[in-house]
C-alpha cells in the first residue's frame, strides 16, 4: 500500500523521524525508515528498543509511540495516490486476477482511504495488515504473503505476483516463493531491491502499467522453469 498505491512514504519517514529521533532520542535518519518500510509499526518500535536500549518495548510503550507516530502522519496531510497505480489495478481487474492487499501498515487513515481512492477494488476479506502480524511474523518474514495466498483462496505461490517497493517486502515475497516485482518509488538504490530478491526492478508504477503484459509473460516463464 504505502509506496505502491499511495505516495505516502516521505510523510511516513518524516513522522517516524520526528517521533523516534527528535522526540524519543533514538539514533536514526529519515532514509532508515525506507529500509525498514513494510515492517509493522510495532516491529519497528520494538527493534529500536532492542538495538538501542537493550530490551524489548513494553506493550504500552508500543501502543503509545505508534499512536503518536500516527498522529504526526495525519497532521502532514493527505497522501496522494501513486501515479500509475490506478492503471495497474485496472489491468489486474481486466485480466480477472484476484487483488489482495498485504501491508505492514496499521494506519487507519490510509486503510479507510483505500475504498475512497480505489472504489470497489479491494475486498476487506482479502486484506492482510499490521493487526494480522504479531511481532516477529511481519515482513521480511513470508507470513503476510502466505496469509494473502490463503485469503485469495489457498493459492499456490506460483499462482501469484507480489508488487513491492520496500526491501523488507521484497524479502517477504521472495521468501514466500512468489514472483516479486519491485517498483522503486523511493530514494533507495535499485541494487538494494535486487539484493533483497526481486525478480525484476522497475522505476515506477507507471512503468509497471506500461509493461504489464510483459510482466505476466515473465511470470509465466519463471513459473515453468
Amino acid at each position: 500500500m504505502d509506496g505502491v498505491l499511495f505516495d505516502s512514504m516521505p510523510k511516513h519517514a518524516e513522522a517516524w523521524y520526528q517521533i523516534m529521533g527528535e522526540h524519543y532520542g533514538f539514533a536514526c535518519d529519515r532514509t532508515f525508515f525506507y529500509l525498514c518500510e513494510g515492517a509493522t509499526g510495532q516491529q519497528v518500535i520494538d527493534d529500536f528498543f532492542v538495538e538501542q536500549r537493550g530490551r524489548h518495548a513494553e506493550p504500552w510503550e508500543i501502543e503509545m509511540i505508534y499512536k503518536e507516530k500516527s498522529q504526526a502522519f495525519v497532521q502532514m496531510g493527505q497522501a496522494e495516490p501513486m501515479p500509475g497505480a490506478a492503471d495497474v489495478l485496472r489491468k489486474v481487474g481486466e485480466k480477472g486476477l484476484i487483488r489482495v492487499l498485504v501491508t505492514g501498515s496499521g494506519q487507519p487513515s490510509l486503510l479507510s482511504k483505500l475504498n475512497f481512492v480505489y472504489p470497489n477494488v479491494f475486498d476487506p476479506s482479502r486484506m492482510v495488515s499490521a493487526k494480522d502480524c504479531p511481532i516477529g511474523h511481519g515482513k521480511p518474514m513470508p507470513d503476510p504473503y502466505l496469509m494473502g495466498l490463503r485469503k485469495a483462496g489457498n493459492l499456490d505461490p506460483s499462482e501469484a505476483i507480489v508488487v513491492e517497493n520496500a526491501p523488507l517486502g521484497v524479502q517477504a515475497g521472495h521468501a514466500a516463493g512468489i514472483f516479486t516485482v519491485a517498483v522503486n518509488t523511493g530514494p533507495l538504490d535499485p541494487k538494494v531491491l535486487r539484493k533483497a530478491g526481486a525478480d525484476i526492478v522497475l522505476s515506477s508504477m507507471s512503468e509497471l502499467a506500461t509493461r504489464f503484459d510483459e510482466i505476466l509473460t515473465l511470470h509465466a516463464a519463471h513459473t515453468h522453469k
